[in-house]
């Protein structure tokens, strides 16, 4: 039989309860930003949609903004692989849909 979680991780998990809510408002965010980017880079486009260079060197950068704050670099760079990976999916989605066309 389990014990219950003490005060400590009960108060732990409020918190990041609390910060993964601030975090989907973020996400939000940002999904309409990608979504901005999707309909400015050419119809059916998928190269300009994924642009491995600026992938890597959002990677890059956000390893070393981890390591800078604290936070594993290894831990940083898998959570913002995950996250660019579904949000190329989205806006792949959206410039198949509203990319710019050759005349416009």
């Amino acid at each position: 039989m389990s014990q219950p979680p003490s005060e400590g991780l009960i108060a732990a998990r409020q918190q990041i309860d609390a910060l993964d809510e601030q975090l989907l408002d973020l996400l939000a965010r940002r999904q309409e930003l990608v979504r901005l980017a999707g309909v400015f880079k050419p119809k059916d486009n998928a190269e300009a949609v994924r642009a491995p260079e600026r992938f890597e060197q959002v990677i890059a950068t956000r390893r070393a903004g981890a390591a800078a704050r604290g936070l594993e670099p290894a831990v940083a760079e898998a959570v913002w692989r995950a996250m660019i990976g579904a949000f190329i999916e989205y806006e792949l989605r959206v410039n198949q849909e509203e990319g710019l066309t050759t005349d416009q």
